[in-house]
């Protein structure tokens, strides 16, 4: 049986496994008696782009089938400080699995900035996940949190932008199109605080994520970057996600998030 391998973000950890992805998606999300639930998010490795990166001898001795012949679901390899040490060029799919199983593929795609956006909403996913407003577009975010200059860094991170809408031009605006956030007028202070009076780029709304990623709530897509390499993941548009992932897009709007 072929190993896979896999970079998981919720808990950040290198695993090997003999299940495809959305086999492994599905196993990592509900357990082998589906008796648990979950998100997973992870990525694909490819380990020949990984290289001495990844220990394909340990993961061989210990990814064989059990005695039954059935495929081993998971051997971890890593389970700290493993985002920053696979290659970003090695990553090279990103998938999205719902709490009932369902997985997302996700390609890597061109990343074109918006110039006239002035506040962004960042979900950090991996090695932090505090959510943050932003006046910096992606690309700029990504180099300011993994710049070694700062105060406070982070080698390398994934992060995701989630919907605003037009509280990304006027905080105090009406039409927000029932936005799923908890403590909406929190995230108005910061929107506010941030564009009117405060000095600094970045702001904290929430310190740390306790639920899952509401999937719903994902504008544009996941990033992955630091300070040499930036890679965008976009999600699939709005039609395909309501015909061609329709199963998927399903679960994911009967999630639930902060």
């Amino acid at each position: 049986m072929k190993i896979h391998y896999y970079l998981s973000l919720i808990p950040e950890s290198l695993i090997a496994s003999m299940l495809p992805p959305e086999e492994f998606g599905n196993y990592y999300a509900l357990g082998s008696h589906k008796r648990s639930r979950g998100q997973a998010i992870f990525f694909e490795i490819d380990p020949e782009k990984a290289g001495d990166a990844l220990d394909t001898k340990t993961a061989e001795e210990k990814c064989i089938p059990h005695e039954d012949g059935s495929p081993r679901k998971s051997s971890y390899l890593k389970i700290y400080r493993a985002l920053e040490a696979i290659p970003t060029d090695a990553l090279v799919r990103l998938y999205l699995t719902t709490d009932d199983g369902r997985t997302l593929t996700i390609e890597p795609g061109e990343y074109i900035a918006e110039e006239d956006r002035p506040l962004h909403l960042y979900q950090e996913v991996c090695p932090v996940n505090p959510r943050v407003v932003s006046k910096l577009n992606p690309i700029d975010f990504c180099k300011r949190l993994t710049s070694p200059t700062g105060p406070i860094h982070v080698p390398r991170i994934v992060f995701a932008e989630m919907k605003l809408e037009d509280l990304a031009r006027d905080p105090d605006s009406m039409e927000v199109e029932n936005l799923p956030y908890m403590n909406l007028d929190h995230l108005r202070d910061c929107l506010r605080e941030l564009r009117h009076t405060y000095a600094k780029p970045n702001k904290t709304v929430i310190r740390q994520m306790k639920q899952d990623v509401l999937f719903r709530t994902i504008r544009g897509g996941f990033y992955l970057g630091d300070q040499e390499s930036f890679v965008y993941f976009p999600l699939p548009s709005k039609e395909d996600l309501e015909t061609i992932h329709y199963p998927w897009w399903r679960s994911a709007l009967s999630g639930y998030g902060a």
